[in-house]
């Protein structure tokens, strides 16, 4: 019940005009680089509808942003902040023609066990996507094992402290930024993840396709 106060929280602050200032300017879009860091594989998991589906989906000239979450996470600088920030990506990807349809927002689940197919459909209708933005869990840890070691996402129980309730877990918030070749391009975190940093390197990565593509 708490993520689900929280993610209606999110949902209000994505609705609310005006965005605090950047502390730099952002580069114009193809004057950097960004190059490739790593290759990830496809990977079949479990779709908010409860069909598989693969994670990534992409064809050449296509991109992903890919974010693993669990529903427990009472951080408020965490996944909640995460999901905030990928919210306000998935409204500026709608709005934009030249990203809208070539941009996949997906979101994973690393608590299988409790973040079912159920659970996080509740949270798609709950941020409300605009954009194409899929939610992901396991069927259970065995599928979502190789995902995690694909992408080096660590999730590992947390000890609880008195007061705190079970089922933590101990992890560092990523975003990655995956192209065509699902080559990893950027990876942030939760608390640099900002989206208009996000759509600006998009936009350069797709100034470096050719218009056909």
């Amino acid at each position: 019940m708490a993520w689900l106060v929280a993610a209606a929280a999110i949902g209000r602050a994505a609705e609310t005009p005006g965005e605090p200032p950047l502390l730099y300017e952002l580069p114009a879009a193809g004057s950097y680089a960004l190059p490739p860091i790593d290759r990830v594989s496809e990977h079949v998991l479990l779709g908010s509808d409860g069909r598989e589906a693969p994670l990534l989906g992409l064809r050449p000239g296509r991109f992903a942003v890919v974010a693993f979450v669990y529903l427990g996470c009472h951080d408020a600088a965490g996944c909640p902040l995460l999901l905030a920030s990928l919210q306000q990506a998935d409204r500026k990807l709608a709005a934009s023609p030249a990203l809208r349809g070539r941009v996949r927002l997906v979101t994973l689940s690393f608590d299988p066990a409790r973040d079912g197919p159920a659970e996080m459909d509740n949270l798609r209708q709950r941020l409300a996507p605009r954009s194409d933005w899929r939610f992901f869990t396991g069927r259970d840890e065995a599928m979502l094992r190789p995902v995690l070691e694909d992408f080096d996402q660590d999730a590992v129980p947390a000890l609880v402290r008195e007061g705190e309730s079970a089922g933590a877990l101990r992890h560092v918030a990523k975003v990655f930024l995956i192209d065509g070749e699902r080559r990893i391009r950027n990876v942030y975190g939760s608390g640099f993840l900002d989206a208009r940093i996000l759509i600006r390197d998009l936009e350069t990565l797709l100034s470096e396709r050719s218009p056909g593509d």
